[in-house]
């Protein structure tokens, strides 16, 4: 019978000191763990329905580009941008041979610009920066700004996180291109001057 309670007493014993090391355990595993603000320190546009005004003529057409059923991230050029750096305005591009040379400009600024996944601006990390390949295999180098904003390849976004469908858009204020393309764009602008 002696015995019995020294068996017993025993197994009480282990299950005291297991339960005792398990909670230390928990409580220091709680105590190292970093405080996480629970304010968003920027704000940004999501899941906002977008009109075609918004967006201009030329992101529309390059949206239209894409498949409706796939996800993407588009880096899109402002209207502005496809003005001030394309020489594209909506009014005499959409007639005649200059609609088949502003599709033609259109489809490539999209290969450069597109990344066929989702990519919101949240899940771009803060002080880091992260490549993807573009649809025409030009990289883009993706960081951001305390702000929020995106910068990809040293074009900084007026307004990220637009969803249009499975679509992501990213509003950016420039057009995103390879250097190639950029320099026969600058040679058919001082031509035509």
């Amino acid at each position: 019978m002696k015995r019995s309670y020294i068996l017993k007493n025993s197994i009480f014993l282990v299950f005291v000191v297991v339960s005792v090391c398990c909670l230390l355990v928990l409580v220091l595993s709680m105590h190292r763990l970093p405080e996480i603000s629970l304010q968003r320190p920027y704000r940004t546009t999501i899941n906002r329905k977008v009109s075609t005004n918004e967006l201009g003529k030329f992101a529309e057409m390059m949206l239209e580009m894409l498949p409706e059923d796939l996800a993407f991230t588009v880096f899109v050029p402002s209207a502005k941008a496809f003005e001030r750096d394309l020489r594209l305005q909506v009014n005499d591009s959409l007639v005649g041979d200059k609609m088949n040379n502003t599709d033609a400009i259109i489809s490539r600024v999209l290969g450069f610009s597109a990344v066929p996944r989702t990519l919101s601006s949240v899940s771009v990390p803060y002080g880091e920066g992260i490549s993807y390949d573009s649809l025409s295999g030009f990289t883009l180098y993706i960081s951001k700004g305390l702000d929020g904003m995106l910068m990809v390849n040293r074009v900084r976004s007026e307004r990220v996180d637009v969803k249009k469908g499975k679509l992501v858009v990213h509003v950016m204020d420039g057009v995103i291109m390879d250097a190639e393309f950029e320099q026969s764009v600058q040679l058919d602008f001082n031509e035509g001057d």
